[in-house]
């Protein structure tokens, strides 16, 4: 019985190196690597609609984080929203 323990525990050690052996070394998360590379590095790695929700920018009013997470969006507008005639605005310019 005491060497079921010690089996478990062989086992775990050796599950354990193989997932470190078979992790995959991502340039962009290597601080010491230069820019452009992270840069091509993490660019490679995006689908397009990752690249393309990136560059999209949606109002606060509709982002929640179901949306958020389903296209991907890069950046959320945060303004007061105040109602007035824009007509009166253009004349004044």
């Amino acid at each position: 019985m005491a060497e079921a323990p010690a089996v478990f525990i062989r086992i775990l050690v050796l599950c354990s190196w193989i997932a470190v052996a078979t992790a995959e070394y991502m340039i962009y998360q290597d601080p010491k690597q230069p820019i452009s590379k992270r840069v091509k590095d993490l660019l490679g790695r995006m689908t397009l609609e990752e690249k393309i929700g990136q560059m999209t920018q949606i109002d606060r009013l509709v982002a929640s984080e179901e949306v958020m997470k389903k296209y991907y969006i890069g950046k959320i507008l945060s303004i007061i929203h105040v109602v007035f005639d824009l007509s009166v605005f253009w004349y004044n310019m």
